[in-house]
Order: C-alpha cells, then structure tokens, then sequence
C-alpha cells in the first residue's frame, strides 16, 4: 500500500523537536518517518545532527508508523555494529523498521581519518557491507554462528543474538543506474531522491532488470523528496535558499566541511532550484508533484519541507495535499 511519510531531517531539527514533528505529521495524515544517519550537517547553518539509531528508538515510543534509516556502514561504523543497530530496533518494534544503505559521502564519513576512496570502492564496499549484514540477520533467525570473508569487511564467527521474527529489509540508496540494476539482485527494494521523474523512472526500470537476472521480485521502491512550501512564492523561494541550499549544488560527495558546503551554498540563487527541487506556495503544484512519483509505482514517498515552519506545513499538507493522493 503507498503512503506519504514525513522525512526527519536531524540535520535541521533538535532530536526533541523532530519528535514533536513526527507526532504531528502522523496526526495529519503522514505514515512513517525516514531519517538519515549523519554526523555533520550538509551546511553549518542547519545546525544539527544526532545520532540517528537514539532518535529512531525514541519516535518508536511517540509514532506507530515505520522507522527507516539510511545508513552508511563502511567507514564510520562496522556493518556488524549497524547489523545488530537494525536488528535490535527491528526487535522493538516489530513490523516497522527497515534498513537503507548507501555508499556514503566525506562529510560524513572522512572524520575517521580513513582513506576516502573513489565512487566504485565506495559502491564496492557497500556491497560487501550488505552482504556482511544479511548473512548476521540470518545467522540470528537461524541461531547459528556466520563469518564473513569479504573484499573489504571480515567477521569473525559469531551471531546476532537479538532479533526481530523477521530480518529488516534491507534498501540500496542510490541515484546511479549501475548501482540501481546491481542492487536489484541483492537487495529487497531501492531508495533515491527526486531528481526528475524521467530519471526516477529509468532507476526503476534497472532495479527491476537486475531483480528479474536474480530471479528476485519487484521488491519496496521509496522516494525521499524535498520541497519547499510556504505561505508566499517568495517565502518559500527565501527559506530555500537559506535552509537547503544542497539540493540546488552537484556533486556534493566529496565535500568534507560544512563550512566549506556553506561557502558554495552563497551561490546558490531561486533559480537554481528549478528541475531539483519544487519551490512554491501552491498546495496544488506540491500535489501533482507528488503524484507524478505515485504514478511511477513508488510504495513509499518521505516529504521533506526545507522551511523550518514545520508545524505550519505539517498542517497545511495534512489538509490540502494528502487526502488528494491517489495511489
């Protein structure tokens, strides 16, 4: 069944008061929080970043719908660590937790002083990292000890000794086509960001023929989509600007400051924006936009608003957009 969740950017929002957003978003109508593991901010202006596997447990407590994450576990953090993170979140709350997993970017994940490697050992190490994390879920349903031997991740024998009935499902973000038809022969479903409906649809179209080689199924495909709306054109255009200013900037991946985000972001104009992120004041125009992804056969679409008048859309989305979604 589709449904519209809210996006908690704990790059943006204290922890207290993503939950608080998340509380009213599910009283409004949004199913579901995605939130997304960073140790920095995109820029210094946002201001924040918790640790997201805290905030997730305690929206556990607040929400009753799904808990998802995306997640890098290939510099920062041992995919075993982020294994047994899922699987005990996973153990809490049965039935609403899956798991993202991408390749990651520096900003994130260079505060190790590891090597920052070139985008195909990235997307390597992800792999591997996902294959570590799978064969940990089953030795935990099995209660059976597993190693892992991998190109980049070893494990010595041991087991996941908390677990859910049933295994996480695990999701690939990616905006790559490569990646997208590579993950669709291991992985249960994709995650990418809006960046054009054309473009959407062609990652789709790849999981589904990498599914289709392994002899896999459709699998869960979600979209996290940012968008700024508020009262005014020129509101929304202002909070754009200066609360999300790295959805309107490319290749932003091996950027490793926010305050060096923050330099480029004073570039950034209105303009800029246009085909990446919808800028408006129309209820209308933020619904068909929407439902353009809908119609794609997207299972799950988290709203992300780059504003920080969270309540205030949180209310005008539950009342004007949601009800008129089709699925």
């Amino acid at each position: 069944m589709t449904s519209i969740g809210y996006a908690a950017m704990l790059e943006q929002f204290a922890p207290a008061d993503i939950l608080a957003y998340a509380e009213r978003a599910e009283a409004n109508g949004f199913r579901g929080v995605l939130a997304a593991d960073h140790f920095q901010p995109w820029t210094a202006h946002q201001g924040q970043a918790s640790f997201v596997w805290n905030v997730l447990s305690a929206l556990g407590q607040r929400t009753h719908g799904g808990l998802a994450t995306v997640t890098t576990p290939t510099f920062r953090m041992h995919p075993a660590v982020t294994a047994q993170a899922s699987a005990t979140l996973a153990a809490l709350y049965p039935g609403r937790h899956w798991l993202g997993i991408g390749s990651g970017e520096a900003l994130n994940e260079h505060i190790t002083g590891a090597y920052w490697p070139e985008p195909p050992e990235r997307i390597d190490r992800m792999f591997d990292a996902i294959d570590l994390i799978k064969k940990l879920f089953a030795s935990g349903l099995a209660q059976r000890d597993v190693r892992h031997d991998g190109p980049h991740y070893r494990l010595e024998s041991t087991r996941l000794w908390t677990m859910p009935d049933e295994a996480p499902r695990i999701l690939v973000a990616t905006a790559g086509p490569v990646t997208a038809r590579r993950a669709g022969r291991t992985a249960d479903g994709l995650i990418t960001e809006a960046s054009g409906v054309e473009k959407a649809a062609m990652l789709l179209q790849r999981f589904g023929e990498g599914a289709r080689e392994a002899g896999r199924g459709r699998g869960t495909f979600v979209l996290r989509l940012h968008l700024s709306w508020a009262t005014t054109d020129e509101q929304a255009a202002a909070n754009a600007v200066a609360e999300w200013p790295n959805a309107a900037l490319r290749a932003t991946g091996d950027i490793r400051s926010p305050f060096e985000l923050e330099q480029l972001a004073r570039l950034v104009r209105p303009e800029d924006f246009e085909g990446r992120m919808l800028v408006s004041a129309d209820p209308d125009r933020h619904r068909a936009h929407i439902q353009s992804y809908l119609d794609l056969g997207f299972d799950q679409v988290y709203l992300h608003n780059a504003g920080r008048n969270q309540e205030e859309w949180i209310d005008v989305f539950g009342r004007e957009v949601l009800p008129g979604l089709r699925a």
